[in-house]
């Protein structure tokens, strides 16, 4: 056991011990702290501040990031699978080509967080706010997307297939080639996005609101999918198949500047001692 204050000197100082197999726990402040290709798996981050922290490469496989911020940090190619990140701060974080599959990050603050080609299969991301995130060639079939904003995102190529996108915001983004496959779209919000070369066989799209959305280039829609769907005379759609116009659409959208459902609140920190701002736990 280990104290010492400010707390980025002394993660800075243990960090330098190749020899320490592991840090268990970890708390405080450290700005711009350099934990590439560490391996933290299993670690426990309570309360926080790691702010343009580069990880690149680390191993966080199963660790917990409930309630810390991590804004502008750099996760590239880093492991992350499992991991809890329930009500953290990743806001311009960097997860390019990372592994996040199966991670908990339910109310996660997501916002212009880079997610390019990484892997989120089976992540449960309830309530979260991805607003304007890169998901270029990200895979995220078979997450868990209940009231997620996912307004002005770049997903050209992403795959939501077998997810569960319900009530969710995903207005004015890029989705052009991205897969919907056996996707639940139900009562969510696709107004003004571009849908060139999506596929969509066997989406459920009950209630969806699609107005001034361009489903032109789409693939796998029919006209069972889109009468269940709600639309104007602005959405675009492939030959032959006409959209019907609904009423009462306000109780299924989810706008850009709602608050999303308030996840279950992560456990408070231990309060330290008065005299300590970090406490590093070392397993050999």
């Amino acid at each position: 056991m280990a104290a010492a204050a400010p707390a980025s000197a002394e993660i800075r100082l243990q960090m330098q011990d190749r020899d320490v197999a592991r840090m268990v726990s970890l708390g405080g402040s450290c700005n711009r702290c350099e934990l590439s290709g560490r391996d933290l798996s299993g670690a426990t981050f309570t309360g926080a501040a790691f702010t343009n922290a580069t990880l690149v490469g680390a191993n966080l496989r199963g660790a917990e990031l409930i309630g810390s911020n991590f804004m502008g940090s750099d996760f590239t190619r880093a492991e992350l699978s499992g991991a809890e990140m329930v009500g953290a701060n990743f806001t311009g974080a960097n997860f390019t080509d990372a592994d996040l599959s199966g991670i908990s990050a339910m109310g996660a603050t997501l916002v212009r967080a880079r997610f390019a080609n990484a892997d989120l299969s089976g992540a449960e991301l309830n309530g979260a706010n991805m607003n304007g995130a890169v998901l270029t060639g990200a895979d995220l079939s078979g997450g868990e997307l209940t009231a997620v904003t996912l307004a002005n995102v770049s997903a050209r190529g992403a795959d939501f297939s077998d997810a569960e996108v319900t009530m969710s915001n995903l207005s004015n983004g890029d989705f052009r080639s991205a897969s919907f496959r056996d996707s639940d779209l139900n009562g969510s919000r696709l107004t003004g996005g571009q849908f060139g070369g999506a596929n969509f066989s066997d989406a459920s799209m009950n209630r969806t609101d699609i107005r001034g959305a361009d489903l032109s280039g789409a693939r796998g829609l029919d006209q069972e999918q889109i009468s269940r769907a709600c639309g104007d005379d602005n959405t675009r759609l492939p030959r032959n198949l006409t959209v019907r116009v609904c009423r009462g659409l306000g109780g299924v959208r989810v706008g850009v500047h709602v608050a999303p459902p308030v996840p279950p609140a992560p456990p408070a920190p231990p309060v330290p001692p008065r005299v300590r701002n970090l406490v590093v736990a070392s397993g050999r």
